[in-house]
Formats: C-alpha cells, structure tokens, sequence
C-alpha cells in the first residue's frame, strides 16, 4: 500500500508542477498585458491636448485593443487558477492518504510541494495585484488630466465687452 500511495503522491506532484507552471506562466502574460495598458494610458495622457480628433481615436484604437488582449489573458488565467487549485487538492488528498497508510516520506515531500507551489502562486499574484493597482492609477490619471483640459477649455476668458458693467 505504501508503494501504491508513494506512486499517487509522486502523479498528484508531476500534476501539480505542470498545473504550476501553467498557471505562473499565464499570470504572467496576464501582468504583462497590464503593463502594457499602463503604458499606452500614460502615453495618451501625455499627449491629451496635443491631438487632433482622428489622431486620439486612432490611439483609443490600440488602448482597446490592449484592453482586449488583456481580459483574454485574465480570463485564460482564472481557467488555469481552476484546474490547479484541483491539482492542489489532489495533492493534498496524496498526501493525507500517504499519512494513513504510515508513508511518511511521501506524505513530506507531497506537503512541502504543496506550500512551495503556493508561495511561488502568490508571488506572482502579488505582482499582478501591483500592476492592477498601477492600470487603476494610469486610468485615473488619464481621468483627471481629461476632465482638467476639458474644464480649462471651458473657463476661457470671457471677452472684455462681456464684462464691462454698462
């Protein structure tokens, strides 16, 4: 039994690799899609004022072409985030049946796999949340900075005739 149980925790383990790779892998793209839309929005916010109509349809063309790439790659991600959180519990299902049967060994290495796996997860998380929390401030930026151009383009001076008390 304890080479039947060594046998399930090293597949749940292969299993859970993969599904870790994967999914660091699609995080990753996913981050740098973000990045990449930061980019373009302080690119644009830069130039805000500086365009013509045609010249900032054209760059809200690639922004949301960007933004596309982007939620494919999210949603490519949160797939993968589903199958290794099974693969996660199958490890930790290896593991708890290694303990049972007085593997012990396996029951170990399939335990440190599983919070190794998760640590390497969150880190690439963290980074992800950070670009998230960039796009969101790019994005506000480009907001105000509009709203600002907008507001000085209406309070031009009023002509002089218009202020003379007759």
């Amino acid at each position: 039994m304890r080479r039947a149980v060594s046998l399930v925790t090293d597949s749940t383990s292969t299993f859970l690799s993969q599904t870790t790779y994967a999914l660091i892998e699609a995080i990753t793209d996913y981050t740098k899609a973000v990045y990449t839309l930061i980019s373009l929005y302080r690119q644009y916010t830069s130039l805000l004022g500086k365009m013509n109509s045609q010249e900032e349809d054209e760059v809200w063309q690639v922004i949301i072409g960007a933004r596309v790439e982007m939620t494919s790659k999210q949603q490519e991600y949160m797939k993968l985030e589903t199958t290794w959180m099974t693969a996660v519990s199958l490890s930790e299902m290896a593991a708890e049946a290694a303990y049972q049967t007085g593997a012990d060994q396996a029951c170990v290495t399939a335990r440190n796999h599983v919070q190794l796996v998760k640590l390497q997860v969150q880190e690439v998380r963290q980074l992800s949340q950070k670009a998230e929390t960039k796009l969101a401030e790019a994005q506000t930026e480009e907001v105000r900075q509009k709203a600002q151009e907008e507001g000085d383009e209406r309070a031009e001076p009023e002509p002089e005739a218009y202020l003379r008390e007759d």
